[in-house]
């Protein structure tokens, strides 16, 4: 697997060259070019995607290459057990980077953190993480459990 910027879209590319696009200005995925735009189950190349509509807001949840990866698209919800449970056992996760955002990412635990918008350093520097912007990331196949790796991704 292998995370990156390609203009406005964040590409998710599994090791069977199957990709997930995700257009950070318009929140819209798709997986091998099938719009991913409505709540349901769906599997496309390889790649099982869970979409769940809560509060107005799309949430994705996919496998791909044995990793669990979530994208969080707003911070404009109430963390509710009903949205919580969505979020299980997460390597990856993506996610909008606002104010209101803190506290979403705080109750949901993931291995690796990769926030996303204009002010993603804003987020890595309140929780003490001043690192360099990488163009690329690529998880190694086991992701340490008890540390929590953040991710800045050049665009």
């Amino acid at each position: 697997m292998e995370i990156f910027y390609n203009d406005n879209n964040l590409v998710i590319k599994g090791n069977n060259k199957n990709s997930i696009l995700f257009n950070i200005n318009t929140d819209n995925l798709t997986i091998d070019g099938f719009d991913i735009s409505y709540p349901w189950e769906y599997e496309k190349s390889w790649i099982l995607l869970e979409v769940k509509e809560y509060k107005n807001t799309l949430f994705y949840k996919f496998l791909l290459d044995s990793k669990h990866v979530s994208i969080i698209t707003s911070d404009n919800f109430e963390i509710k057990e009903e949205i919580l449970s969505f979020f299980w056992d997460l390597d990856i996760l993506i996610i909008i980077w606002t104010k209101e955002a803190v506290k979403i990412y705080e109750t949901i635990e993931a291995k690796v953190v990769i926030p996303y918008w204009e002010w993603k350093d804003l987020f890595l520097n309140t929780l003490w993480q001043h690192i360099e912007e990488v163009s690329n990331y690529k998880p190694k196949s086991e992701i340490i459990w008890d540390v929590i790796q953040y991710i800045n991704l050049s665009k």
